[in-house]
């Protein structure tokens, strides 16, 4: 196969390759480098903050896979997520967390759109500025999705469009979330996260849990111990525990991740009425159920639509996304990276961040 850009190396610039078979587009200027898995889910693989030389991606003992060129031993609810999972930032959709019947239907671990490869559009590719959209139909729900991805001279931003689209003639129940996971070299225990508050779920609980059952106010969970957990504190992979928890009733739809050592960060800026919450999964050597067998440090801070791991549940609660015929949801928001600084007050819209004094 092959692709015709302009082969420019200043500004910003766009790559298409093959890589393992998969087609893979880079959006990159001065200050930043993003990989996104087109043939998979659109998953970002690689941030690459590049004046520091920092992937603030997590990345899977097994890496990238291709789907046409690995065949599991036999299928299990989440092993069409879980076994092509290389790490990075996947777009969940329209379910999210756990396997469920939907519809009729089964649905693996967060839904159809991670494991389908989406078409692109070039639509801008300038040394000012350079965007493309992908796109994808789902399989088993009638959805239509657009996500367009754009990189500015200077800046280091990337701004997201989504837009999600109804093309059944029935009305349609979603759920939607980012899921952008971060892992070592970046990650480690000098790591801050700042967001600007909530109430934080810590109502389901892995076995090895550190924390005490309940929900309480942002950053301090009790532990087990009955000492204060202070949650924007990355904890080492010594903590030997694994949990989701759940932060809902943010006042903005916003948070910074920190290493205040290397003194660089990545934030994420997101509209709440669309993402109203926010999972935090994290991983601190304590993983030791299949694939992960106690072989993994990472954390992951993703945006969701509801609080629920399924659209099944979503419905029962209230918390899904409703979408009448040729009805449409969009969300704009941006991720970016940042240095200089040891804590973020806040991230706008716009992506302009705010250092803590």
């Amino acid at each position: 196969m092959i692709f015709y850009t302009h082969e420019r190396n200043f500004g910003c610039r766009l790559r298409e390759y093959l890589y393992k078979g998969l087609r893979i587009v880079n959006l990159e200027n001065e200050l930043l480098r993003v990989g996104v898995l087109a043939d998979k889910g659109t998953d970002i693989f690689e941030f690459l903050y590049k004046p520091l030389d920092t992937d603030f991606m997590w990345h899977s003992p097994w890496g990238i896979r291709n789907p046409a060129t690995f065949v599991a031993t036999s299928h299990t609810a989440g092993s069409a997520f879980l076994d092509f999972y290389e790490g990075g930032w996947q777009d969940c959709f329209p379910t999210g967390g756990n396997d469920c019947e939907y519809r009729g239907l089964p649905f693996g671990a967060h839904g159809e759109t991670p494991t389908l490869p989406w078409e692109y559009r070039i639509l801008e590719d300038t040394p000012e500025r350079v965007s493309v959209r992908f796109s994808v139909r789902t399989v088993r729900t009638p959805f239509y999705l657009e996500r367009e991805l754009s990189l500015e001279r200077g800046k280091a931003a990337l701004h997201i469009r989504e837009r999600v689209v109804n093309e059944g003639r029935v009305t349609m129940e979603l759920m939607w979330g980012q899921h952008p996971a971060f892992g070592p070299p970046f990650l480690d225990e000098h790591c801050r996260i700042d967001l600007p508050g909530g109430s934080v779920d810590c109502t389901r609980l892995t076995p090895n849990s550190r924390f005490q059952k309940g929900t309480y106010p942002w950053p301090l969970v009790p532990g087990k111990d009955g000492q204060a957990i202070d949650l924007r504190q990355v904890a080492t992979i010594a903590a030997d525990t694994t949990d989701t928890i759940f932060i809902n009733d943010m006042p903005e739809g916003w948070y910074a991740l920190t290493n205040t050592q290397q003194k660089v960060g990545f934030g994420l800026a997101w509209p709440r009425e669309v993402f109203r919450c926010l999972w935090f999964w994290q991983v601190y050597g304590g993983a030791y159920d299949p694939p992960w067998y106690g072989r993994t440090y990472n954390i992951a801070l993703e945006p969701f639509s509801t609080a629920q791991t399924t659209v099944v549940d979503a419905i029962q609660d209230g918390s899904a996304h409703i979408l009448e015929p040729a009805g449409s949801l969009e969300a704009r928001y941006v991720a970016v990276a940042y240095a200089g600084i040891e804590g973020v007050k806040r991230i706008a819209p716009d992506g302009t961040v705010e250092e803590r004094k």
